[in-house]
């Protein structure tokens, strides 16, 4: 966990996205000034540092001689521009925090309702009623990204060899072959060889493309139902007397 006894080891430190990919380096620390506790740093990007983009240090973790972040290099890298001052304004950081969190602080409240009919009125009095102003907002749900890995399996492929074997081969002495089986000393001691071969497998690989892959979004229409309370004025009418109703 990031806390006050890091600051001086994070300044100039390596930063490293979730996956471990290098976004920059510590350029500023900023603390909480109600508890102290490091909680924004500035990280230099781009070519020589020239870029500095804010990230929050809630989620951070110190490795070795890096500052590793829970979102991807180009979330960092796309964070809003802000002045990197002494410090940040809470409407800086109420920006920063609704950037990374995908989504913006509500900081509207819902006012109290008030009656318009007084002394310096109509004689009528205004009925009022809240309605429900159902709309739609996008916001980001989820990430889906492909990854290509490499697996190895094992393939087996008949493949038909030839061989060579010795076969003795005897026959008479006749007429055709009786020269060839004279030439020669009549008793001799002699060699003859024969050389043998065989086939063997030879395996070699080649690279060919098999298929493209991507991803594409589609958008699926589901309807959800609003359940929501409101509030409606209702007017009695109260009398005393003849003129009661």
């Amino acid at each position: 966990m990031i806390n006050e006894n890091n600051i001086a080891a994070l300044v100039g430190a390596k930063v490293v996205d979730r996956d471990g990919d290098k976004i920059g380096t510590v350029g500023q620390v900023y603390v909480d000034p109600s508890t102290g506790r490091p909680n924004w740093a500035s990280v230099k990007t781009g070519l020589f540092g020239t870029s500095e983009s804010f990230v929050p240090l809630d989620d951070a973790v110190e490795e070795g001689d890096s500052l590793r972040v829970p979102f991807e290099k180009a979330v960092v890298k796309d964070a809003p521009r802000i002045e990197d001052d002494a410090e940040l304004s809470p409407d800086e950081e109420d920006q920063l925090y609704a950037y990374y969190r995908g989504g913006s602080a509500d900081r509207t409240a819902t006012g109290a309702g008030y009656d318009t009919s007084g002394p310096t009125t109509d004689d009528a009095m205004t009925r009022s009623e809240e309605r429900l102003d159902v709309g739609t907002e996008r916001v980001e749900t989820g990430r889906a990204r492909l990854r290509k890995y490499v697996v190895t399996e094992n393939q087996q492929v008949e493949v038909p060899v030839t061989r060579e074997e010795v076969r003795v081969e005897r026959e008479p002495i006749t007429d055709a072959n009786v020269d060839a089986a004279l030439d020669g000393p009549a008793i001799s001691e002699e060699e003859h060889e024969v050389i043998l071969h065989e086939e063997r497998p030879v395996v070699e690989k080649e690279t060919v493309p098999v298929e493209r892959v991507r991803l594409d979004a589609q958008e699926v229409t589901d309807t959800e139902t609003v359940d929501e309370e409101v509030r409606k004025e209702r007017i009695d009418v109260e009398a005393d007397g003849r003129g009661a109703v």
